[in-house]
């Protein structure tokens, strides 16, 4: 790989940007004074070190956040704001969240610039679970939550997937989806005469929103918890 680009991979800004660093004598490969922008490295086994700090490369990113109230699951800047500048601190390119979130929607969003990994959490073939905690305005009749889990008519081409309920309090229930339709749980609880006063996304696929954070914040993911997502 070339350093130059190495280094704007790693979070010190543009190409431009880590030119001008290399042309100050500050980036050390192997304990040598790099010179030109260009010199090839490899980045899995050589050392780089700006001002004698080691600098760590990561090929791809990958963050949860807990999102909040009235920000906006999109990658575009506007008058509202975005998940992705929640994130601007870690300076890191092509960040896209995994789905989309209702502007009133909160709980968990996976951001990461990994494509692959983007394709398959989203892709329909893969049915991967999204638990919701769907906070009601009437109580919902067993019935109903039966017609919710066996699929019904929300006015798209074809009903919903099967789905899974749980229900949790008189006006408050887990629901359980395998596809990620728009508005598809709000116009699921329509289409039984019930409306949706909250909803949080709690879960996706192997991975549980952390309830250590507090709405707005964010943190890396752990191997452990990239795997999950993976399998």
């Amino acid at each position: 790989m070339r350093l130059d680009k190495f280094l704007s991979a790693a979070g010190l800004g543009s190409r431009t940007d880590v030119k001008k660093i290399i042309k100050r004598g500050r980036i050390l490969v192997n304990g040598k004074i790099a010179e030109r922008p260009e010199q090839s490295i490899d980045e899995n086994n050589d050392e780089v070190c700006l001002d004698g700090e080691k600098i760590s490369f990561k090929a791809n990113h990958y963050y949860e956040l807990y999102k909040p109230d009235g920000v906006v699951s999109s990658t575009r800047e506007g008058a509202s704001t975005t998940v992705v500048y929640l994130l601007a601190d870690e300076n890191v390119k092509n960040l896209s969240p995994v789905g989309r979130l209702d502007k009133d929607t909160t709980g968990l969003l996976i951001l990461t610039d990994d494509g692959a990994l983007i394709h398959n959490l989203l892709s329909p073939k893969k049915h991967v679970e999204k638990e919701y905690v769907v906070t009601l305005r009437d109580e919902i009749s067993d019935d109903d939550l039966k017609r919710l889990e066996n699929g019904l008519d929300i006015g798209d081409d074809k009903p919903t997937l099967p789905a899974k309920t749980i229900r949790t309090g008189e006006k408050e229930i887990h629901l359980i989806l395998h596809e990620g339709r728009f508005h598809q749980v709000k116009r699921m609880l329509k289409a039984v005469g019930n409306e949706v006063t909250a909803l949080k996304r709690i879960r996706m696929g192997g991975l549980v929103l952390d309830e250590s954070l507090q709405p707005g914040e964010y943190r890396e993911l752990t191997e452990e918890e990239i795997g999950l997502l993976r399998s």
